[in-house]
């Protein structure tokens, strides 16, 4: 499946069981649909810089350069946005990445709000792509970025 169909599914329908080029299965969904019984373990997927403050407190600029010059694929923990309403959280903090492999970027560009994906689902795959997603990457760091610029290794 295209990418530009699936932002297009996603739209329509809120949620999607996707099947990437590693045959790892992950499912996407629009916040607004994310409710307790789905779980924690969802990461807000963005595809700038600017989208972090729709989701998260704000932060220092050393947080923010962290985010920005990353090289590899990392998944941030950080405080939510208090204007969201019950986010998917875990101890207290919302994971989100950004996403800058450029046919996933332009994919989240289509949508054009940050959006849920659960990495490695059981679900029944409906569509398939030949794209790997980036946050299978064996690389994939996690930090925790708190609002007064303490970064935390959780996974290196």
């Amino acid at each position: 499946m295209e990418l530009a169909d699936l932002a297009k599914k996603i739209k329509s329908d809120g949620l999607v069981h996707l099947k990437e080029g590693n045959g790892k299965v992950m499912t996407f969904m629009k916040p607004e649909q994310w409710e307790p019984s789905k779980g924690k373990d969802w990461i807000f997927l963005i595809f700038e810089l600017f989208q972090i403050r729709t989701i998260c407190e704000p932060f220092s600029e050393v947080s923010l350069d962290i985010v920005e010059f990353a090289s590899k694929p990392t998944i941030y923990h950080s405080p939510p946005n208090r204007v969201m309403k019950s986010p998917p959280l875990e101890n207290g903090n919302l994971k989100f990445s950004i996403i800058r492999e450029p046919s996933w970027n332009k994919f989240l560009f289509q949508l054009s709000q940050p959006i849920l994906v659960k990495l490695d689902t059981n679900e029944k795959v409906f569509e398939e792509t030949g794209l790997v997603f980036p946050l299978f990457s064996p690389n994939v760091k996690e930090l925790m970025l708190g609002a007064d610029g303490d970064v935390k290794i959780i996974k290196g």
